[in-house]
C-alpha cells in the first residue's frame, strides 16, 4: 500500500499579527492532523516562518503552536522533512534534536512510492542572480550568525523582519526575463531521470507535465493556503 506523501511550502507564519494569522495556523494544524491520521509523511520545502533565527534559548513567541504541532507528529512516528528556504536565516538544533525533524540545507533527492522526487525550496537556482546569491552567503555565514546571536532578541528579530522583507521584495521585483528559470531547471532534472520536481519560492502554484515527468510549485499561504499530496499514482495540489 502506498504511503501518502504531503508537501507544503512558503506558509510564512509570522508575517501577519497573531489574530489575523490564527485561522491559517488552524489550517496548518488540520494538515498535521491529516498527515498523522493517514500515517503519511510531511515534506516542508522552506519558509515555514516568514523569518527564522534560532537563538540558543529563545524562539519567536508566535511559533509555539506550529512547533507543538510538528512535535506531536514526530511523537506519533510520522516522518517530517524540512528543506530550509531563503527566509530560514539560522537553524541550530531545535528542529533536529528536540523536535526530531530531518533538516536539509539544499535539497532532497528521494524515491517516494517508486517515483523519483527532487525536492527543494527553489531559491538560488538562477545562475545570473548574483545579488541574491551574495545576500544568501551573508545571511548564512556561520561567523556572522554567531555575532548576530549576541544581539538582544528584540533587536535581532526586528532585523530579521527587515531582512525577510528585503528577500521577499527581491524575489517579487526581480526581472527574470522571458524564461521561467524554475521550469527550465525542472525540465533539466526530469531529463536526468526525476519523475517529479517539487519547489516553492516563486509563490505561484504550478502543476505542469514535462515529457515523462512533472514540475510542481506549491505556491504560498500569503496568497492562498494549499498543500500537495502524492498517493503513488498522481500528485494533486489541494486548496483549503
Amino acid at each position: 500500500m502506498a504511503t501518502l506523501a504531503y508537501f507544503v511550502s512558503d506558509t510564512h507564519f509570522g508575517f501577519h499579527e497573531y489574530p489575523v494569522e490564527k485561522p491559517l495556523i488552524q489550517k496548518f494544524e488540520y494538515l498535521c492532523n491529516l498527515v498523522t491520521s493517514t500515517k503519511g509523511e510531511l515534506y516542508i520545502l522552506g519558509d515555514l516562518f516568514d523569518y527564522w533565527f534560532e537563538y540558543k534559548t529563545v524562539i519567536q513567541k508566535n511559533s509555539y503552536r506550529i512547533l507543538s504541532c510538528l512535535e506531536h507528529m514526530v511523537e506519533n512516528k510520522i516522518d517530517v522533512y524540512y528543506v530550509i528556504g531563503n527566509h530560514d536565516f539560522s537553524h541550530r538544533d531545535l528542529f533536529e534534536k528536540q523536535l526530531g525533524i530531518k533538516i536539509f540545507e539544499k535539497f532532497i533527492s528521494k524515491e517516494i512510492n517508486s517515483k523519483k522526487f527532487f525536492l527543494a525550496h527553489g531559491d538560488g537556482l538562477l545562475d545570473n542572480d548574483k545579488g541574491y546569491l551574495i545576500l544568501k552567503s551573508i545571511v548564512r555565514n556561520k561567523k556572522l550568525q554567531s555575532l548576530y546571536s549576541k544581539l538582544h532578541p528584540n533587536i535581532g528579530i526586528s532585523l530579521a523582519k527587515y531582512f525577510s522583507k528585503v528577500s521577499r521584495n527581491h524575489t517579487a521585483n526581480r526581472d527574470y526575463g522571458p524564461i521561467d528559470f524554475m521550469l527550465k531547471f525542472s525540465t533539466q532534472k526530469i531529463k536526468e531521470g526525476y519523475d517529479y520536481v517539487v519547489l516553492g519560492h516563486s509563490h505561484r502554484v504550478v502543476n505542469e507535465k514535462i515529457n515523462r515527468g512533472f514540475y510542481i510549485n506549491l505556491g504560498t499561504w500569503l496568497i492562498k493556503p494549499t498543500y500537495g499530496i502524492f498517493n503513488g499514482e498522481k500528485f494533486e495540489i489541494i486548496e483549503f
